[in-house]
C-alpha cells in the first residue's frame, strides 16, 4: 500500500486541464440544469438509470456526469439505486425482451410526478438493434416516454442539455 501511495505522489496529477471554451461551456448548462431543477423541484432532483439492455456506452457517459468535471451534484443532480426515491427514469439501450418486466415494474415502482428519458440511438428508436427476436425496439414501446436524448452514445453535456431541456418544457407546461 506504501509502495502503491508513493508512485501516486511521484507520477502527481497527469490529466490535462480542459479547454477554457468547454469549462465555460459546461459551467453555463450546469447554471441552466441547476436554475431548471430548483425551479421545478425546489430541492435537487433524484435520477434511477436503468440499462434495458444497452452496450453501456450510454452508461459510461452518464457515470461521467458525475466525474469531478462534469460534477452533476453540485447542480442538484443524484443517483439513486432504488426507483422508489427517484424523480426521473434515465434509461439506455433497446428494451430487450428479457428486461420488459422489470422496466415495467421499475416504472410502476417510481412515484409520480414521473419522468421517463430515453438516452441514446438505442432507447429512443431501437437504433442498430430495431425490433427483433430479443428486442422489442424503442423504450416508448413498453412504458411512457416524456423525452428523448439521441446519440451515440449522446456526450455528458448532451445529457446536461437534455434534462434542461425536459425540466424547462414542463415548466412552461405549467404555466
Amino acid at each position: 500500500m506504501i509502495r502503491i501511495l508513493r508512485q501516486i505522489f511521484r507520477t502527481g496529477i497527469v490529466t490535462e486541464p480542459l479547454p477554457d471554451q468547454l469549462t465555460r461551456e459546461i459551467e453555463a448548462v450546469g447554471l441552466k440544469l441547476e436554475a431548471a431543477v430548483r425551479e421545478r423541484f425546489r430541492r435537487s432532483i433524484t435520477i434511477r438509470q436503468v440499462d434495458a439492455g444497452s452496450c453501456n456506452g450510454c452508461e459510461l457517459e452518464i457515470h461521467a456526469i458525475n466525474n469531478p468535471i462534469y460534477n452533476c451534484e453540485k447542480y442538484g443532480i443524484h443517483f439513486t439505486a432504488s426507483p422508489r426515491f427517484a424523480d426521473l427514469l434515465l434509461v439506455t439501450g433497446p428494451v430487450t425482451r428479457n428486461m420488459e418486466i422489470a422496466l415495467r415494474r421499475t416504472y410502476v415502482s417510481t412515484p409520480s410526478p414521473k419522468f421517463v428519458v430515453a438516452v441514446g440511438d438505442c432507447a429512443c428508436t431501437g437504433g442498430i438493434f430495431g425490433e427483433t427476436y430479443a428486442s422489442l425496439g424503442g423504450v416508448d414501446k413498453v412504458i411512457p416516454v416524456d423525452a428523448r436524448i439521441p446519440g451515440c452514445p449522446p456526450t455528458p453535456l448532451q445529457l446536461m442539455q437534455g434534462l434542461t431541456r425536459l425540466l424547462d418544457e414542463e415548466e412552461n407546461k405549467k404555466k
